[in-house]
C-alpha cells in the first residue's frame, strides 16, 4: 500500500494501474488516510464505502480507469448529500446525476471519493461557508483558495486527489488554480454539458476540472466534453483533445499582453510577473506582442444582479426566512437584487454585455490570444469574505445587526423609490461601482470571457511571496486546442509544481 496518495498527475497514476505496479484499491486507501488526516478542510463530505466498491472493479482500460476523484459539492449524484454548500439544504439527498459527473464516472472511469467544498451556490471567489467553515490553501494554511472550487483546488494542490472537478461560471476554476498553482482551463461556453437539469440564465457557466498537468485537462475534455439533449447550449466535440496536443504552430501568433484586464488594481509584483512570464512564452513559442489596449466595461455588478434569479428559483418559497442561514454576502446580494434589478437595470446590464462582447470581438480580429493576470494578487487570508484588504461599503453593510438592519431599511426605500424613477438602481449600481469596487474586483479579471463565452486557461506563472500567481490566457471561440497548446508550451518549458511543496513535504 502506497505511503502518500499518488503525486504525480492523473494520467501517469492509470499508466501505473495498467502496467500492474499499482492498484485502485491500494490508491484508494492512501486517498482516504491522507482526507482523513489533512487540515485543509477541502472535502465536504466522504463516501468510503462506495468508493472502495467502485475502486474493487475499477476497468483500468478506461481515460481515468481506477482514479480517486473529487466531485465539487455544487453538482448533485445520486443518494449523496446535495447542499450546494449551504444550510438551506442541509439536509437535501440528490435524486438525480449530474451529466457532468456521470461521465466522468462511466466514461472516465474514475472512482468518486466524496464531495468537495465550495463556496455557497457558488456565488463568490472565497473558500468559507456556514456549512463547511474555511478550506485552506496547501500552499500556505490561513490562505485562502479562492472559489468557488475551493476544495477541488486545494484537494488536488494539497495532493490528495489528482482529479477534481469544477465549474467557471465568472472564474470559479481559474481563480483556485491560481491560488493554488495547478492548471485550470474554462473552455468555450457550452464545452462541457450542464444536463440534466441546467439554469439557462446568466448563459456563463462552463463545467470542468482542477489539473495537475495539461494532459489530465485535455483528457478530461475528451471524457466529458460533447452535445447533451439535455442542455441545448452543449456544443459536439470531434474528440482527440489529448491526442492532438502539440499539434499547433504557435509561431507569429499574435498576443495582447493586458495584465490588468478590465482596468482591475493589481497587487504590487502582479504585473511585473505576468509580463515576465508572457515574454518568455512569446520567447518560447515564437508569438508576437502585439500593442493593443483592450478594456471592457467591467459587468460584475450587473452581472451579479441578474445571475441571482437563478439563487431564487433554488431557494423557492424558503426566502426571505432562510436568511440567517445563508453566507451574509449572499444574503445581502439577494436583498441588494431585489432592490436594484428591474427592466432598466437588465437594459443597462445586456447594453453593457454587448459593449463587453464588441470591444473583445474587436480584440480577436487583432490578436490570437490574450494575456492577463488570473487574481490580483496571490493568496488573501482564508477566512475573507473578499480579495480587498481595504475597509469598503462591504465592511459597513455587514459590520453588525444594527448596521444590516439600517442597510435593508436603505434598500426598502430604494424599492419605492424606484416606482417613481425607474432609472434609480441602474444609477446607483454605476455610482456604486466606482466608489465602492470591491464590489466589482472580485473576478473581474476572469468574468469578461465567461460574458464573451470565450476559452480561457490559468496557467501557473510563478510565486509572490511563496505563493503562487496564475497567467491567464484568453483564446478565440472553439479554439480550445490551441489553449491547451499554449499552456503545453509553459509545461514543456517552465514545469511547475504538481503539488503545492508545503503539501510534497
Amino acid at each position: 500500500m502506497a505511503d502518500l496518495p499518488w503525486q504525480g498527475d492523473a494520467c501517469s497514476l492509470v499508466d501505473t494501474f495498467r502496467s500492474g505496479d499499482h492498484h485502485p484499491a491500494d490508491e484508494l486507501e492512501a486517498t482516504l488516510t491522507a482526507i482523513e488526516q489533512s487540515d485543509l478542510n477541502c472535502f465536504a463530505q466522504v463516501h468510503a464505502d462506495d468508493a472502495r466498491a467502485a475502486a474493487a472493479t475499477a476497468d483500468v482500460t478506461l481515460p481515468f480507469g481506477g482514479v480517486p476523484a473529487g466531485i465539487k459539492e455544487l453538482e448533485p449524484v445520486t443518494g449523496w448529500p446535495w447542499t450546494e454548500a449551504s444550510l438551506v439544504h442541509k439536509d437535501r439527498i440528490a435524486t438525480r446525476t449530474s451529466h457532468h459527473a456521470e461521465r466522468l464516472v462511466q466514461r472516465g472511469g474514475a472512482v468518486p471519493v466524496g464531495q468537495t467544498t465550495a463556496s455557497e451556490f457558488g456565488g463568490l471567489n472565497v473558500s468559507v461557508t456556514k456549512m463547511n467553515g474555511v478550506t485552506h490553501n496547501p500552499w500556505r494554511h490561513g490562505r485562502t483558495v479562492g472559489g468557488s472550487s475551493s476544495g477541488s483546488a486545494a484537494a488536488v494542490a494539497g495532493g490528495l486527489v489528482s482529479l477534481a472537478s469544477g465549474g467557471d461560471g465568472g472564474g470559479s476554476i481559474r481563480i483556485p488554480a491560481g491560488y493554488t498553482g495547478l492548471l485550470g482551463m474554462k473552455g468555450t461556453f457550452g464545452r462541457i454539458p450542464r444536463g440534466p437539469h441546467a439554469f439557462m440564465r446568466p448563459n456563463t457557466v462552463v463545467l470542468g476540472n482542477l489539473s495537475r498537468s495539461v494532459r489530465d485537462a485535455a483528457r478530461y475534455y475528451d471524457v466529458c466534453a460533447g452535445f447533451d439533449p439535455y442542455d441545448p447550449s452543449s456544443l459536439p466535440s470531434a474528440g482527440g483533445w489529448e491526442a492532438g496536443l502539440g499539434s499547433h504552430d504557435l509561431r507569429a501568433c499574435k498576443v495582447a499582453i493586458v495584465p490588468d484586464l478590465g482596468g482591475v488594481t493589481l497587487e504590487p509584483g502582479v504585473e511585473a510577473r505576468i509580463r515576465a512570464e508572457a515574454k518568455a512564452l512569446l520567447g518560447d513559442t515564437g508569438m508576437v506582442e502585439v500593442d493593443l489596449p483592450v478594456s471592457p466595461p467591467n459587468l460584475a455588478a450587473q452581472w451579479m444582479m441578474g445571475n441571482l434569479a437563478t439563487l431564487l428559483a433554488d431557494l423557492g418559497d424558503r426566502w426571505p426566512q432562510c436568511a440567517d442561514d445563508l453566507t451574509d454576502e449572499v444574503a445581502m446580494g439577494l436583498r441588494m437584487s431585489e432592490s436594484l434589478y428591474n427592466l432598466r437595470t437588465a437594459a443597462v446590464a445586456e447594453e453593457l454585455r454587448i459593449l463587453a462582447n464588441e470591444e473583445m470581438a474587436r480584440a480577436f480580429e487583432q490578436v490570437d490570444f490574450i494575456i492577463a493576470a488570473t487574481n490580483p494578487g496571490p493568496a488573501f487570508p482564508a477566512e475573507a469574505s473578499r480579495s480587498s484588504s481595504e475597509t469598503s461599503f462591504l465592511d459597513w453593510a455587514l459590520a453588525n445587526r444594527p448596521a444590516q438592519v439600517a442597510f435593508r431599511g436603505v434598500l426598502l426605500g430604494t424599492r419605492l423609490l424606484t416606482a417613481l424613477v425607474p432609472t434609480l438602481p441602474s444609477s446607483l449600481l454605476g455610482q456604486a461601482s466606482k466608489r465602492f469596487p470591491d464590489l466589482v474586483n472580485m473576478g473581474a479579471l476572469t468574468i469578461i470571457a465567461n460574458i464573451y463565452g470565450n476559452p480561457a486557461v490559468s496557467i501557473p506563472a510563478g510565486t509572490i511571496d511563496g505563493l503562487p500567481i496564475g497567467m491567464q490566457v484568453l483564446g478565440r471561440h472553439h479554439e480550445d486546442a490551441r489553449l491547451f497548446d499554449v499552456a503545453l508550451a509553459v509545461e514543456h518549458e517552465r514545469p511547475w509544481p504538481l503539488v503545492a511543496p508545503a503539501s510534497a513535504a
